[in-house]
């Protein structure tokens, strides 16, 4: 099959591409989100892709969505001044596009257009590290891909990764490309299983170790991974940008006074999130289901920070994570705000037992938070088997006493032990 793409020429050094972000703002969809924010993420996605130079942006009013164009007629004619003046190479559109409108578009301007779905594709695939994290966004993209066979795909070309978007020269290739398509999806699907099966044989090795889960969740670019290697001292990707963390990342971390604990750093989550990479998000945020805790962390220098909590509350609970998982709200970014704003945000914080006010960058509040956490894990209980040797008598003592054992067995060596007891417990324990 022919595949048009988009060519970046890095012959002579690193060729970016000149584009330029419109947010169509339809009066009539009450659920519209703010202009102004929405264009600023808009253009915080475009600029996620390092060979993209973003040369402007607008937001478009719209009373009504023209199906065949979008826009209407005059406006598409002054954008298209602009983009010609601009020397603009692409056009992302914050927003669906449906595959005739991306056509009518590309054909009146002369330029390629990708829309919030492609965009947000694009940054998955220039992202994703993991074996599974690329074969969930192969997947994702060729789902996107077959619903728009009818016409020659077109798409951005990035210097490293790919999606391999696929596009037949005209309507009598559209059934062998869905043919190719659909077997490419079949083999995606075999090997993604076998990916799923042997993570889950991790996940079951590390429910053997008595060690508590605390997910860090958060919309995208709240400040996650930099609250992660300052616990941890990892070096976690950690970047003013959107979608810098894709893959979920674990390390272990021994609270100060408290039990050690496994703390995950997840993929961020964002608003409008595209139906194909549903699948991707459940898959990287198994771990948040089996969290003894989740944390929060909320940028809450964001004008939208409000919205965007709510975003991330509803995708938990489409996750299906249990009501009863204890949670806390760590709201990061205190540093950034103005004195009287930061003061009333950590007086707020001070009254609610479930904020936490933070920077991850300067450390304020980060001691408040661990303690926090090891206070709330006592009350976490976990199984586990523990060989003592006959020298150890003290030790097994201990444990009857505190009466967590559920079950023994003698061996040649000494004991194996099957005790059930709280992140304090095994804390006191390792202290013996």
């Amino acid at each position: 099959m022919s595949r048009p793409t988009f060519q970046i020429d890095d012959t002579d050094g690193p060729k970016f591409t000149r584009a330029w972000v419109l947010h169509p703002d339809i009066k009539n969809n009450n659920d519209r989100r703010l202009a102004e924010p929405a264009l600023a993420e808009a253009i915080a996605l475009a600029e996620a892709l390092p060979q993209l130079e973003v040369e402007g942006a607008d937001i478009v009013p719209l009373r009504t969505v023209s199906a065949g164009m979008l826009f209407g007629s005059g406006k598409i004619e002054e954008l298209k001044r602009k983009f010609e003046d601009a020397e603009v190479e692409l056009v992302l559109v914050d927003g669906s596009v449906t595959p005739v409108q991306q056509r009518n578009l590309e054909k009146a301007w002369g330029v390629k257009l990708l829309d919030r779905t492609g965009l947000i594709l694009e940054i998955f695939s220039d992202r994703a590290a993991t074996r599974e994290g690329v074969l969930q966004v192969e997947m994702a993209a060729l789902n996107y891909q077959r619903t728009r066979l009818v016409r020659a795909w077109t798409h951005l070309e990035r210097q490293r990764g790919g999606l391999g978007f696929v596009g037949g020269p005209g309507e009598t290739q559209i059934e062998s490309d869905r043919r190719a398509i659909d077997e490419q999806l079949v083999r995606l699907r075999r090997q993604l299983d076998k990916v799923v099966k042997t993570r889950a044989l991790h996940r079951a090795a590390r429910a053997k170790v008595p060690y508590p889960i605390v997910a860090l969740v958060g919309y995208t670019n709240a400040g996650k991974s930099t609250l992660f290697n300052r616990l941890t001292g990892a070096d976690v990707m950690a970047k003013d940008m959107l979608f810098a963390t894709l893959d979920p990342t674990m390390r272990s971390l021994v609270l100060p006074d408290g039990p050690e604990i496994i703390l995950s750093d997840t993929v961020g989550f964002i608003s409008d999130l595209p139906t194909e990479l549903v699948a991707a998000f459940r898959a990287t945020l198994e771990e948040v289901l089996a969290a003894d805790i989740i944390c929060h962390v909320r940028d809450i220098s964001h004008a939208e920070t409000e919205e965007q909590a709510q975003n991330v509350r509803d995708i938990l609970t489409s996750l299906g994570v249990p009501k009863e998982t204890r949670s806390f709200e760590v709201w990061n970014k205190v540093d950034l705000l103005a004195p009287d704003r930061a003061d009333a945000v950590r007086a707020r914080a001070e009254r609610d037992p479930n904020v936490l006010a933070i920077s991850a960058v300067t450390g304020e509040g980060l001691e408040q938070l661990q303690s926090v956490v090891a206070e709330a894990l006592q009350g976490v209980v976990r199984e586990t088997d523990l060989e003592l040797g006959f020298d150890q008598g003290k030790e097994r003592a201990w444990l009857f006493a505190q009466e967590v054992v559920l079950h023994e067995e003698q061996t040649d060596t000494g004991f194996v032990l099957t005790v059930r007891w709280s992140a304090q417990q095994e804390a006191q324990f390792q202290r013996l």
